[in-house]
C-alpha cells in the first residue's frame, strides 16, 4: 500500500470552489479502527455545512479557524484493507459507515469498527453509501413522529435525500403519505409510495387543520404555528433541519419550538439524529428485498469530487449525489 494518496481537501472554511485535489499520508489505523479501501461516498447537506463552517457555533467541534479533518464526505462504502489493534474485522470485508467528522472523498479512509456494517452482495456500493445519513436520519424521524400503519403524515421538502428516503418507508409503514416538493419533481416523488403530492409553493396555513397526525419538516423554513396547526391533538412535528442565524443556526428555532410544546397536545420536536449501526443494517436489508430504493441524481467519478460538492453547494438536489472512489 501507498504511503500517499489522493485526497479532496481544504484548507479553510468556504465554498466548494476551495476544495482542491491533494496528495496526503495514508491514514494508519489506530485501536479499534479499520483502514477502508473507499468504494463510493455520498455526499450530504452536512458535508457542506462543516465545509462552510456553519454555523459558526460548530466550529468549536469541527475546528475553529479550518476543518480539524480537512476531507469531505461521512457516508462511505469501502473495503477493509487494514486492521488496527483490537478491531474485529476480517481483511476484505465490504462494508458501510458513516465517519465522524469526514473523509469519505478519499482514496482509503479510517473508520471505528464498531460503525461498521456488512454490505449485501446485492446491494451495490453507490447505493450502500447512500443509506447511513439520509436514511438513518428518515427512520430516525418518522420514529419520532410515531409514524406507522395508518398514520396520516406530510412529508415537507420531499426530494431531498433524507426526504425521499422518508416517503419511502412511510409507505412502507403503511403510512398515507403527503408530501411537498416543486412541480418539476413532483412525478419522481410521487413513484416512491406519495398519496398526494403537494406544489411546496403552496403555503401550508392554506391546508386545513389537524390534517395529518404527524409532520415531518426537512426544509426548515416554515412558521413553527403554521406546522402545529396541521396536526392534531396527539400529533406530532419534527424538525429534521432547520434554518436560523450564522452564529446559533437553528438553535433559536428549536427553543421555540419547545416553547410552543409546552402544555400542547401537538408537540414541536427537534431532531438530533445520530449513528445507529443496528439501525443501519436493517435499512440495507430493506434496500436488498426492494422496499426502498436510493434515488440518486449524479454520479462521479473521484476526479470530479469537486465538482459534485459544489452540485450539493447549489442545494435542490434530487435525491443523493455520490462520488466513487478512486
Amino acid at each position: 500500500m501507498n504511503e500517499t494518496m489522493n485526497a479532496w481537501v481544504q484548507n479553510a472554511y468556504g465554498p466548494a470552489s476551495g476544495v482542491h485535489r491533494a496528495e496526503l499520508p495514508t491514514p494508519v489505523p489506530r485501536t479499534g479502527e479499520v483502514l477502508l479501501k473507499v468504494r463510493a461516498t455520498a455526499l450530504n447537506a452536512g458535508d457542506v455545512r462543516i465545509m462552510q463552517g456553519d454555523p459558526l457555533l460548530v466550529r468549536p467541534v469541527f475546528g475553529l479557524r479550518h476543518p480539524k479533518q480537512p476531507v469531505r464526505g461521512m457516508d462511505v462504502s469501502g473495503t477493509v484493507v487494514a486492521v488496527g489493534p483490537d478491531a474485529t474485522a476480517e481483511l476484505g470485508d465490504e462494508v458501510v459507515v458513516e465517519l465522524p467528522g469526514g473523509g469519505g472523498l478519499a482514496e482509503y479512509a479510517v473508520a471505528p469498527v464498531a460503525r461498521l456494517v456488512p454490505r449485501p452482495a446485492t446491494v451495490s456500493p453507490a447505493d450502500a453509501a447512500c443509506l447511513p445519513i439520509a436514511a438513518g436520519t428518515a427512520r430516525q424521524a418518522l420514529d419520532a413522529a410515531g409514524v406507522a400503519d395508518g398514520t396520516r403524515v406530510l412529508v415537507i421538502a420531499a426530494s431531498g435525500g433524507v426526504g425521499t428516503f422518508a416517503v419511502q418507508l412511510a409507505a412502507a409503514a403503511g403510512a398515507e403519505v403527503h408530501a411537498t416538493c416543486s412541480a418539476l419533481n413532483a412525478a419522481s416523488i410521487g413513484r416512491l409510495g406519495v398519496t398526494t403530492v403537494l406544489d411546496r409553493d403552496q403555503p401550508l396555513r392554506e391546508l386545513p387543520a389537524g390534517s395529518y397526525d404527524a409532520v415531518i419538516d426537512i426544509a426548515g423554513t416554515a412558521p413553527l404555528r403554521d406546522l402545529q396547526r396541521l396536526v392534531a391533538d396527539g400529533g406530532r412535528v419534527v424538525l429534521v433541519s432547520g434554518h436560523g442565524g450564522r452564529v446559533l443556526g437553528p438553535v433559536a428555532r428549536m427553543l421555540g419550538a419547545a416553547v410552543l410544546s409546552v402544555g400542547s397536545r401537538r408537540r414541536i420536536r427537534p431532531l438530533a439524529a445520530v449513528a445507529k449501526p443496528g439501525m443501519l443494517r436493517e435499512l440495507l436489508s430493506l434496500v436488498e428485498t426492494g422496499t426502498i430504493s436510493p434515488l440518486i441524481e449524479a454520479e462521479y467519478p473521484f476526479e470530479e469530487a469537486g465538482a459534485a460538492l459544489a452540485r450539493v453547494e447549489a442545494g435542490h438536489v434530487v435525491g443523493k449525489v455520490v462520488v466513487h472512489g478512486a
